[in-house]
């Protein structure tokens, strides 16, 4: 048997239960890793309280989860290239608040030194992310990005992507997190009333695009800093998208960008251009408390559970 976080029922963190379940079994193409680190997201919240069921309905009991790192213990039906023993991380094809978790092999990325499987956990979701929503956004270098949240898993990891590629950066976070935020090169503004001023007061040649991570009610103002709906895009705010017209942009099955995101992800992180900040490591059995955090938000970087 194999230990895992799932819930029966929708509703508060209470609903997450430890339970023992047969490991699952790698089909053809499939490997299976031991995990070491799972990454925890704000998705995950909202597909456990039942807000998201209409988009992400899930079959109960769940398990969460849909990143994490570990070590290859089983391979399915033609996998080659890859070996028991070797340090993966990728998307996961079950819940990864668990002992252990299966990967599509063509995803399974070798974990590269000095990566370690808690950063490695918390990459695979921000980088998809980010990579997903920039190309949506299309934004050229010498333009000007605004991220709301930008001290946040997606956030964080977004900015630094933009800068890499000759975009400015500015980015809405609580004051606490300034300090870290001018560390990653991005230009904080505090959120909240008055929030359209601060901004053209750092950006006095206007916002070409918005990434909206934060969910809190910033899609008007953000149409209104850059004048287009279409230069907007939100993660987290599904009812703003719908009001404003602004485009809703979530990972679909069968439409990955998991390995260019990856790639252009490590590369940075080779290179010295990518901070992977890690706010708090929980064990897996204290996978209630993670959740709780992300729900009171002003996370710095990624929460992780370990194994």
């Amino acid at each position: 048997m194999t230990k895992s976080i799932a819930f029966s029922e929708y509703g508060s963190v209470d609903v997450l239960q430890l339970q023992d379940t047969p490991p699952p079994e790698p089909g053809p193409g499939q490997v299976r890793i031991a995990v070491r680190a799972s990454g925890v997201n704000s998705l995950d919240t909202k597909i456990r309280s039942g807000v998201m069921r209409q988009a992400f309905p899930v079959t109960l009991p769940h398990i969460p989860g849909t990143e994490a790192a570990g070590v290859i213990d089983a391979l399915g039906e033609g996998v080659t290239g890859l070996t028991t023993g070797e340090p993966v991380f990728g998307p996961t094809l079950t819940g990864s608040y668990a002992q252990q978790a299966l990967l599509s092999a063509e995803l399974a990325t070798i974990i590269p030194d000095p990566l370690g499987f808690e950063q490695a956990a918390a990459l695979t979701v921000a980088a998809e992310t980010s990579y997903r929503t920039l190309e949506l956004l299309a934004l050229r270098p010498g333009e000007t990005l605004l991220i709301h949240a930008a001290a946040g898993g997606v956030g964080s990891i977004g900015g630094q992507i933009a800068i890499a590629r000759g975009i400015t950066v500015i980015g809405t976070a609580s004051e606490a997190n300034h300090d870290y935020l001018r560390s990653l090169g991005v230009i904080p503004v505090t959120y909240g009333d008055g929030l359209a001023e601060r901004v053209r007061a750092v950006a006095p040649g206007g916002i070409d695009a918005v990434l909206d991570a934060s969910g809190r009610g910033v899609v008007g103002v953000s149409v209104e800093l850059t004048g287009d709906p279409d230069r907007v895009v939100t993660i987290a705010d599904n009812a703003g998208a719908a009001e404003y017209g602004v485009r809703f942009s979530g990972a679909a099955p069968g439409a990955t960008r998991h390995v260019p995101a990856l790639e252009e992800a490590l590369a940075l992180f080779a290179a010295g251009k990518l901070k992977i900040t890690i706010q708090r490591a929980y064990p897996l059995e204290q996978a209630a408390q993670a959740q709780r955090e992300i729900e009171a938000g002003h996370v710095t970087g990624k929460i992780v559970l370990t194994v």
